[in-house]
């Protein structure tokens, strides 16, 4: 106070002891924040340099949310993947199973080539000629009809469904009619030209009878056949399920994985179809698998499916390695700037302990010097 008079060396004594003090107050604070800087009032640029990293260390902390996510996103990908790999290769296999097992008995054999001797009188201009062939891959071949060049038509065949070809060589005797389909119609009908001979049936392809083999469906086949469809909705069932967090890479739903804190770093993941549809792969209908060419097809299909889903693990692979990498060097980014900021900030705990220490002992001589200059003050008393 002003209106009181201290001594000299009582007021140095005060001066020290107000100033050991007030460091003792700051050491206290460093050695229970751990941190030399509190404030900006500690040191301006070191408290705004290490907010500011900091700052950017907790946005990379919050990305690296979002990339842990699409980690697991990928992850549950490629899971995916090689589950309905495993799926497509029982498909395959149970293909081969039908393809190498038998097929049904042989329920009614006999000939094809029925009209042999039949003949059918000439027919005038715009009368037509009716019949149906009843076999597999038939050809009929007219006899005594005299065919024109083909520049004139001497006579239009035509067939009620695909599947049917007319061979004219121009030459007597000599149109052929060949069906691949089962109760084909033909009708020949008489064009301007007119027919020069009533029309004369052969026994079947090359005059000579075709034995036709009629089976009963191999109850195997069929079986394996169930099987396959079931298959394939198992796949389209998985492929649904192998999303993460709301987004499935396998049915479609693409992912953008942003890598830095202003987004200028980003990768998008595409989407892909994985179903039984975008594979390819269709239900078989029912008899499908009593044909082995239709098989061989399947087994064709399957094959470019297996090539399919090996290319999307692949590229999928590739994803996930780079956001991956991308991870681990944000993890490392966020420990660079935290220890930059601590850098900055952090007090040394065993030298502020040595100071509080130091300070201690001042203060206590700082005391004593004090108690020693007052007793000059006291020796005054004496005098009374």
């Amino acid at each position: 106070m002003a209106d009181i008079t201290l001594s000299s060396a009582v007021r140095k004594n005060l001066l020290s002891l107000q100033n050991t003090a007030m460091l003792m107050g700051k050491t206290q604070e460093r050695l229970a924040t751990g941190k030399k800087v509190n404030s900006a009032l500690d040191n301006p640029t070191n408290f705004f340099t290490a907010a500011a990293l900091s700052s950017r260390s907790n946005d990379l902390s919050r990305l690296l949310d979002s990339v842990s996510n699409a980690v697991q996103t990928l992850e549950a990908a490629d899971n995916g993947i090689k589950a309905i790999t495993k799926l497509v290769e029982s498909t395959q296999a149970t293909a081969r199973q039908a393809l190498q097992s038998a097929k049904g008995d042989i329920t009614t054999p006999g000939a094809k080539g029925t009209l042999t001797g039949s003949n059918a009188t000439a027919l005038t201009t715009g009368e037509t000629l009716v019949f149906t062939v009843g076999g597999v891959d038939t050809t009929v071949t007219f006899t005594g009809a005299e065919a024109t060049d083909l520049a004139t038509t001497a006579a239009t065949i035509t067939a009620d469904v695909p599947g049917l070809t007319a061979t004219i060589n121009g030459v007597t005797g000599n149109i052929e009619l060949t069906s691949d389909v089962d109760g084909v119609e033909i009708e020949v009908t008489n064009g301007t030209g007119g027919l020069a001979a009533d029309l004369g049936f052969t026994t079947g392809v090359g005059s000579t009878d075709e034995v036709v083999e009629v089976r009963a469906d191999s109850t195997t086949r069929a079986n394996l056949e169930k099987e396959f469809n079931e298959l394939l909705v198992q796949i389209d069932t998985l492929t649904k399920d192998a999303g993460y967090n709301g987004n499935n890479l396998l049915a479609n739903d693409s992912l953008k994985v942003i890598f830095n804190e202003d987004g200028s770093s980003s990768i998008t993941i595409g989407s892909v179809d994985i179903s039984s549809a975008g594979l390819s792969l269709s239900p078989n209908s029912v008899g499908d698998f009593q044909d082995d060419s239709k098989i061989d097809t399947v087994l064709a299909a399957l094959d470019n499916a297996m090539l399919q889903l090996r290319s999307q693990a692949s590229t999928f692979g590739s994803n996930l390695s780079v956001v991956q990498t991308r991870q681990d060097f944000t993890r490392n980014m966020m420990n660079t700037l935290e220890t930059g900021a601590a850098n900055l900030t952090l007090a040394d705990i065993n030298q502020e302990g040595a100071n509080m220490l130091a300070l201690q002992t001042r203060q206590q001589l700082s005391t004593t010097a004090l108690s020693m200059a007052s007793q000059a003050d006291q020796s005054v008393l004496s005098l009374f």
